[in-house]
């Protein structure tokens, strides 16, 4: 019989160059890519079998009968068990390094145990094979090789099946391709007996597999050519299962402000100096485990700390981030921020640590730490109440259950008090009350400001209506935006609509931002400004005193109010210079039509002080606390009343 092993050529070539680039991805010494490792072994040792048993068959009058023989058992043996070798791939993609894959793969051999038992006897029963001088014959049991294969692929596909659930789509759809591919053309090798396939089946399989699953790219920064974060995680947690007590450090460096490299000298320049960088990093700490974090972020992971290695590595690195570095000409001082976390201080997975040295980073970023900031179990307390406050949030957020308070604001020529400011509060959670100073910097952070401060501006119109409907005059009613906000392109749009949806007046409702936010966003804050203004929306100013905004453009928008912020109101207590500056500011502000409000007044000294500096409004504990929706009405009720 005269066979085809073309096809069979030209796919142990391209296997070859496939296992080539695989022993440059990821290194990780887990079961999988063992596993993978192992496909590849023994693909390429069934596909060279075969050629080779091919050959020596056609010349089998030229070479020892033994030797014919041996090498055709090799091929029978490896062939249909590349099966059994990818459905253990799959087995272990599945269930990872958990426990139950050893017990199901000590299963999933017993008929690939079986099978070599069948292979083994062949000499003696001729099931498979014979081959004498006469030449090679078939065994009437032949077929068993392809049921085996079959068997594998079927089970592959099952288990892939089983488990989609808890499989990533993407695993899924890949783990479900290459042993249907595979199994399609095997089915073609049985019918075209002549045409030797089997490998080209395998090669397919393994490079599905590779370019999806097991590809370089996946595992390694393209730029450095070191491991990736996602290298990195997989690394922690297999640690944190193989060893659970063991202790170790994980360490990432930050270079500061390195945007102004690629500013300055292009990005190309700029991606060499961070080769340069995760070079010296590979001299000086564990070479095998640096890792590119981020953009301009490197990680070291100390396994073995000795001899204060992971000290003796942070001093030396401090101390060359202090001298230049130079590419083409281009010399630049590269500073650093450094996060630091021990396996000690975390008693969970991988990804634990990796939160907990980003905070540590963004911690070192805020200077209150140095820039080298250890993440401890105490900054771990902090990391998990933080994480607690976000879920709290979303939740609120998605239920729209914030808790809305309201703050009368006094009005000194009137006696009144016609306006308030709407305060959010988060009185009940699973962590107890939430004060306003810690949740609402976490809800700027994580953006979820944005969509807070809209269901506000919702409730307050609601409020508003409520206030109307049982006849409480309400002059207005203050939301106060963070800069956050401004960063919404349909700030305005989105806001209008709110507004004429609840169908609240829209004069009865004031928009706040304070100085920091002006003087990060001034121009979309002017236009918002005027396209308010255009739709009778009145805006104020808050905290003023607290920032560091230009005047001439804080005169330039249509505020209707200026709110002297708390601490101005201290100082001139306190201080009588302080007391005339703020005075003259107060008579400024008014002088260009603005109403000036003080708030934070606790004290009839203090009260007396402000209406003596010719403020309009007065807001603060001495006149009330903020008061919920029902105790706000009651107030309002009892002071038109004059009670």
């Amino acid at each position: 019989m005269n066979w085809n092993i073309a096809p069979e050529c030209v796919s142990l070539v391209i296997l070859g160059i496939i296992w080539t680039y695989a022993r440059k991805g990821s290194q990780l010494p887990t079961v999988r890519n063992k596993m993978f490792h192992a496909c590849l072994a023994i693909t390429f040792s069934a596909m060279l079998s075969n050629i080779a048993s091919t050959f020596l068959i056609y010349h089998y009058l030229s070479v020892p009968l033994w030797l014919t023989w041996t090498v055709t058992t090799v091929y029978f043996i490896l062939t249909p068990l590349m099966g059994a070798a990818y459905f253990h791939y799959v087995l272990s993609v599945v269930y990872g390094d958990e426990e139950k894959l050893i017990r199901i793969i000590k299963y999933g051999i017993i008929p690939a145990v079986l099978y070599l038992l069948f292979v083994l006897l062949n000499p003696f029963t001729h099931n498979l094979f014979v081959l004498d001088r006469e030449g090679y014959q078939r065994g009437g049991m032949i077929a068993v090789t392809y049921i085996i294969f079959y068997i594998y692929c079927i089970l592959s596909i099952i288990t892939t099946i089983a488990n989609r659930r808890i499989i990533d789509w993407r695993v899924y759809r890949i783990l479900q391709a290459f042993p249907v591919l595979a199994l399609a053309v095997i089915i073609v090798q049985h019918l075209f007996p002549e045409i030797i396939l089997s490998g080209s089946a395998a090669t397919c399989a393994m490079l599905i597999i590779y370019l999806h699953l097991q590809n370089r790219q996946i595992y390694m920064d393209y730029l450095t050519g070191i491991p990736n974060r996602r290298e990195l995680q997989g690394m922690l947690d297999l640690m944190i299962k193989r060893s659970p007590d063991a202790e170790y450090t994980l360490v990432v460096i930050s270079l500061r402000d390195f945007r102004q490299i690629n500013n300055t000298c292009g990005q190309q320049r700029g991606d060499e100096f961070l080769r340069a960088v995760g070079c010296y990093l590979h001299s000086v700490g564990p070479s095998e485990n640096v890792y590119r974090f981020s953009g301009d972020e490197f990680a070291l992971l100390f396994t073995k700390e000795e001899d204060n290695e992971v000290d003796l590595c942070i001093r030396s690195i401090l101390q060359r981030m202090e001298q230049p570095w130079q590419i083409d000409g281009y010399w630049f001082i590269l500073p650093v921020y450094m996060g630091i976390v021990r396996r000690s201080d975390i008693e969970d997975t991988g990804e634990d640590m990796i939160s907990g040295v980003e905070y540590a980073i963004a911690q070192a970023k805020t200077g209150q730490y140095g820039v080298v900031c250890y993440c401890d179990r105490n900054m771990m307390e902090k990391l998990e109440r933080r994480r607690q406050i976000i879920s709290i949030l979303r939740e609120k957020l998605k239920e729209q259950s914030f808790e809305m308070y309201y703050q009368p604001i006094y009005s000194v020529e009137t006696g009144t008090f016609e306006h308030a400011e709407s305060l959010m509060r988060i009185n009940e959670s699973p962590i107890g009350p939430i004060y306003p100073s810690e949740f609402i910097p976490i809800a700027e952070e994580t953006g979820m400001i944005i969509d807070i401060t809209f269901v506000i501006v919702d409730k307050v119109c609601k409020y508003i209506n409520r206030l109307r409907e049982q006849g409480i005059h309400i002059g207005s009613v203050h939301v106060n935006f963070s800069a956050v906000q401004f960063t919404q392109p349909d700030l305005a749009k989105r806001v209008l609509a709110i507004i004429e949806s609840n169908h609240t007046p829209m004069d009865t409702l004031k928009i706040e931002f304070t100085e920091s936010t002006l003087a990060k966003n001034s121009k979309v804050v002017v236009d918002f400004a005027e396209e308010m203004a255009r739709h009778g929306i009145k805006m104020g100013l808050d905290d003023f005193g607290t920032g560091y905004s230009n005047f001439a453009t804080v005169i330039a928008i249509p505020f209707g109010t200026m709110k002297l912020d708390r601490s101005l109101v201290e100082a001139s207590s306190a201080n009588e210079t302080s007391a005339l500056a703020v005075k003259d500011i107060v008579r400024v502000f008014k002088d260009l039509g603005m109403k000036v409000i003080a708030e934070g007044v606790e004290t009839e000294e203090q009260r007396q002080m402000v209406v003596d500096f010719g403020v309009d409004q007065i807001q603060g504990f001495y006149y009330s606390k903020p008061l919920n929706g029902t105790d706000m009405e009651e107030f309002m009720k009892k002071n038109e009343a004059g009670v």
